[in-house]
């Protein structure tokens, strides 16, 4: 640290006295000591560290115990079946793994940005993680800033610092300021010391509060606690199954494979391959609707939201302001047209508009034009623009009366600029013409209009009387209230040039302009379908409150009139009665306040970036899960904090998405419902193959521990490596199929689900054991009726039949653990019917392959000895739609 401060102090000395920059040697020299200039991340998912990852399975060492015994006690054919299993097991999970680790990566951008720093006493482009302190960058407009840095010459500089701040207006520099990495400039040029890169720069210390271990995932924990509780029960029923063995006599290594062979049946083996398929294939399928997922396992959590905080700008809203309204000469005019095309007219209410013979309104329109710093070019057919949203708005807005920036630019060369701060909230140019000097202004018109002496009506000036200042507030509220953001114009005139500072003073005012960022056509629907879900909508904006709620309520956030609580506290009576919260008024709640109202509130304004992270907070205490949007910097601890963060993916910063659990490509908020929609399908589709594996294990325990116990270990229905066929290649194909499963209808109008649910609750588990209990006990009657001490082997055999049977009919119960398969369509999952066909005929043709029937002690059936196993099969799917029909009774 000492060496860096030394270095820096030789930087400024340096730069004091020649400003030339760096030498070549001097940069590569700091870039060895200080590093590049370049975020710290997480170490990356190598393929040895995911392969190695596929032996922490609790199934594959339950194989290797399996095949060690089999080899011990010579039974070479199971070893080897065995050994092929868990090849395959961790050969799949790898695969699927590896890709989505990979599929991650390829979503990071791979282009390197550049910048121009002066080195050598020359210009030179360099790759921006190149730079280091003591670098002297030369910035124009639209150029990025790469790190943070120390403005010693600076022309007219606007910069915006949204990915820091929040703040959407540009902020003015001057020398001796200082400017952050990852904000932008927008205006004017300037030169700039390099004071601090990569961690060390604000954003880099920001980046560092977020870099934190990331916590499991509901799924995760989930997973963990049934893979442990069929950990648990497999050795029971192992353990009891070994030790009737032995107790009637059994040999003890054959017992013993055949307990192994149990634990294996009670823990589906395609559970992890099965689970990473179905998130993959959603995440993909999510990725095709613009919402990228970026951890696999927090999918599901989508499922869960109760509460979802999203920006304004650009998700509620298109991000395209069109001015819709003046009001000149006591007097509302229309403004038709939309967005960024030049096209349209202006219409005065009750009589044509005659803009020729209307002076207040073409110099209000020459005001918007020349105070802004925003172009439009149309290029062949299309229209292209540069600028911030509201000033393309207004130069728009005057083009379409034909009035055109570059050539007015022509006849009012512009000065000076003061520029707009968030304290001043106004902007004013100053313009030489030839009779000469006249200044425009715009800004928030409780700002503008005070410094204000004269009005202008109809081309006449006049005293500006406290009743036309009533008159313009009035109107101004009037627009607010209907979602329009307002601004005010006024001009001066001088003679000669004046201080800067008398410009701002004694002005005339003009008029005011009010716009709109038109709501999403899409965003009406999808608020309404989150209402219908049970998942509230909140909107946080840094817009003015007024404009906030109107939005809101044309979106259908809340209807404005049935109040938001009454409390016996007057101050949080007032604070809330209208269901929204401004950022000051956040400020004056303490935490218990806050609690107070929080399920309350709809629409937060005028809020900073930072108070997201106390609004997530808060709603988490109250037991919602957040889903919570974000793009700029100081929005990533609360994106980290919320169950699910989205980071805008057209807007937003890397350290947002870096925080984020999803990114919007489209930044549009139907995007984030219909993500909500996938991961509630998906949870679904988890629930039901685990509640079908499960079953289906557990019928493979009943079935062995009731022909041990009843029949002997000489008559035990399944040998091992029947057993772990069936278990490996008979269960995987209908289990995927069901996590690939269609959503259901009306899976939208259901309120969230429970995050403390488990997959097991009451309705499933009862499903289970019942479902397991019937199809262990007709495969039993089966072995049974098969005469089993007269042929053994075709006893055996017609046992493996009727299990494998059950493939053809069992999964179709499962499409909806409460439904009937028939309510819902038996082959609207064609994937499922191609895939149980297909398995089907796979798996029984190691009955009829020769020397492959006989390792594995099969009998080769002939048409009419398949009756019975596929007519048991039906009884049983006839079964489990019986038992689904009870469980709509049972508690969930």
């Amino acid at each position: 640290m000492e060496q860096e401060n030394v270095i820096l102090e030789d930087v400024f000395a340096e730069m004091k006295s020649s400003r030339v920059g760096l030498s070549e040697q001097e940069a590569q020299e700091r870039l060895a000591s200080f590093g590049k200039n370049e975020l710290t991340e997480k170490k990356k998912t190598t393929a040895l560290k995911v392969f190695a990852g596929q032996f922490v399975n609790l199934i594959v060492w339950v194989l290797a115990a399996a095949a060690v015994i089999s080899l011990a006690i010579g039974e070479t054919i199971d070893f080897w079946v065995i050994m092929f299993t868990i090849a395959v097991v961790i050969t799949l999970g790898f695969i699927q793994e590896y890709r989505a680790e990979k599929a991650m990566e390829a979503l990071k951008s791979i282009v390197q940005p550049e910048t121009t720093v002066l080195r050598d006493k020359r210009l030179r482009k360099i790759f921006t993680v190149n730079v280091v302190p003591g670098d002297i960058l030369v910035l124009e407009t639209g150029d990025k800033i790469p790190a943070d840095s120390f403005v010693f010459e600076a022309v007219a500089l606007k910069i915006d610092e949204s990915a820091l701040t929040g703040e959407s207006v540009p902020v003015g520099k001057n020398e001796n300021d200082t400017i952050f990495a990852g904000t932008q400039l927008v205006h004017g040029k300037c030169k700039a010391l390099v004071t601090s890169t990569g961690m060390n720069t604000k954003i880099g210390q920001i980046a560092s509060l977020i870099q934190t271990k990331d916590e499991d995932t509901p799924l995760q924990t989930k997973i963990t606690k049934l893979s442990l509780t069929l950990a648990f029960l497999a050795v029971l029923a192992s353990a009891i199954t070994f030790a009737i063995g032995i107790y009637i006599g059994a040999p003890f290594g054959d017992m013993l494979l055949i307990s192994l062979a149990l634990a294996v049946a009670a823990v589906p083996e395609g559970l992890p391959l099965t689970l990473t398929i179905t998130l993959a294939y959603g995440m993909k399928k999510m990725a095709g609707h613009n919402a990228i997922i970026r951890k696999m396992l927090a999918v599901e959590t989508l499922g869960s939201t109760t509460i979802i905080c999203t920006d304004k700008t650009g998700t509620l809203t298109r991000n395209e302001m069109t001015v819709e309204k003046l009001f000149v000469s006591e007097t509302e005019i229309d403004v038709t047209g939309s967005g960024y095309i030049p096209k349209g007219d202006f219409l005065k209410r009750g009589n044509n508009l005659d803009l020729k013979n209307d002076g207040t309104t073409l110099d209000l329109l020459r005001g918007i034009t020349l105070c802004n710093n925003s172009a439009i070019e149309k290029k062949g057919e299309k229209w292209e623009v540069v600028g911030d949203p509201t000033e393309i708005a207004l130069t728009v807005a005057a083009a379409k009366a034909d009035l055109w920036k570059d050539e007015l630019d022509k006849n009012y060369e512009m000065t000076e600029e003061i520029v707009f701060t968030s304290e001043r909230k106004i902007m004013t140019t100053i313009h030489k013409t030839e009779s000469g000097f006249i200044s425009f202004t715009k800004g928030a018109p409780e700002y503008v209009l005070p410094q204000c002496s004269v009005i202008e009506k109809n081309g006449d000036r006049f005293f500006l009387t406290e009743k036309d200042r009533e008159i313009i507030l009035d109107k101004n509220l009037e627009f607010a209230s209907s979602a329009y953001r307002v601004l005010a114009v006024a001009c001066k005139e001088e003679s000669v040039g004046a201080d800067t500072a008398e410009f701002e003073k004694d002005m005339i005012f003009l008029g005011l302009v009010a716009m709109i960022d038109p709501p999403r056509e899409e965003a009406k629907e999808a608020v309404e379908m989150c209402r219908k879900a049970g998942i509230k909508v909140i909107m946080i904006t840094g817009d003015n409150q007024e404009t906030a709620k109107a939005i809101g309520r044309n979106i259908g956030l809340f209807d404005g009139k049935n109040g938001c609580g009454v409390y016996e506290d007057e101050k949080l009576s007032k604070i809330a009665e209208d269901c929204a919260v401004t950022g000051d008024e956040l400020e004056e709640l303490n935490d218990e306040e806050f609690d107070i109202i929080v399920d309350n509130i709809n629409v937060y304004a005028r809020t900073m970036p930072e108070q997201k992270l106390r609004i997530v907070n808060a709603l988490q205490k109250k037991g919602h899960i957040v889903a919570m949007t974000g793009d700029g910097v100081n929005d990533a601890p609360a994106l980290k904090k919320a169950d699910i963060g989205i980071a805008m993916g057209i807007k937003g910063t890397d350290v947002a998405k870096e925080s984020s659990v999803m990114i919007l490509q489209d930044d549009n908020f139907a995007t984030i419902v219909e993500a909500i929609r996938g991961g509630r399908t998906i949870y679904n589709n988890i629930e039901k193959f685990i509640t079908y594996l499960i079953s289906r294990n557990f019928m493979l325990i009943i079935l062995i521990m009731a022909g041990i116990s009843l029949l002997g270990f000489d008559l035990i229905p399944l040998l091992a490596l029947q057993i772990l066929f069936i278990n490996m290649f008979n269960e995987i194909m209908p289990a995927v199929s069901l996590g690939l499963d269609p959503a259901t209808e009306g899976i939208m109008t259901i309120p969230p689900r429970d995050p403390n649910d488990n997959f097991l609750k009451k309705r499933n588990l009862f499903l289970v054991i019942t479902l397991a209990f019937a199809m262990g006990s007709a495969s039993f009657l089966v072995f049974e009726m098969s005469d089993p001490v007269a042929d053994t082997s075709m006893a055996r055999t017609l046992t493996f039949a009727t299990v494998v049977s059950m493939i053809l009919f069992i999964p179709l119960a499962f499409r909806s653990l409460e439904k009937s398969v028939f309510s819902i369509g038996i082959f609207s999952n064609r994937l499922m019917i191609a895939g149980v066909t297909a398995t089907f005929f796979a798996t029984v043709s190691v009955m009829y392959i020769p020397k492959l029937n006989d390792a594995f002690g099969l009998i080769a059936l002939s048409p009419s000895e398949w009756l019975m196993p596929i007519a048991v099969a039906f009884i049983t799917f006839l079964i489990a739609e019986g038992l689904k029909y009870t469980t709509r009774s049972v508690k969930k």
